[in-house]
């Protein structure tokens, strides 16, 4: 009849709708603490609450970092003696080493650098002689690799002579 003034009762939603909105509500505020948790700046791991002192001094930082890396250069030639390394790989190790501690120590990305754009960039020229004379001939070329004691004692003036 065209003219009832009979009311319809208003259109439900089913549940399934409501779960929906909820769970992309979830999604939302996960996201967003994900995003939070992986762009806040790190804290230092190796000074717990007790013994946090006045900061340390950027001298000191650096020498504990060149520390640090002597120390892993010295496990790796040690590895090599002991056989658990063969001459390439120990050479390649050496090469992770130092490239890892030239970007920690000044910024410079020189893990994916390769050895031309360091030389183009006038590195440290203890840096070039070391990958030139010992990693890439001893990683890349055919014949028998480069003796890895020459290449830790490379990879010590590299650390000690860094700047």
């Amino acid at each position: 009849m065209p003219g009832s003034d009979e009311l319809y009762p208003p259109a439900q939603y089913g549940w399934g709708w409501i779960l929906l909105a909820f769970g992309i509500l979830i999604l939302l505020i996960a996201g967003a603490w994900l995003l939070v948790a992986l762009t806040r700046p790190r804290r230092d791991l190796t000074l717990t609450g007790e013994t946090q002192g006045p900061q340390l001094l950027t001298t000191d930082v650096l020498s504990q970092l060149r520390v640090e890396y002597l120390d892993r250069i010295q496990r790796i030639e040690d590895d090599y003696r002991a056989r658990t390394l063969s001459a390439r790989n120990a050479n390649l190790e050496f090469s992770r080493v130092v490239r890892t501690f030239v970007n920690e120590y000044s910024g410079l990305e020189a893990p994916v650098l390769a050895l031309d754009d360091l030389v183009s960039r006038g590195v440290h020229p203890a840096l070039i002689d070391a990958m030139g004379r010992h990693y890439y001939p001893s990683i890349f070329r055919q014949g028998p690799a480069i003796d890895p004691v020459a290449g830790a004692e490379a990879a010590r003036t590299v650390v000690r002579t860094w700047h």
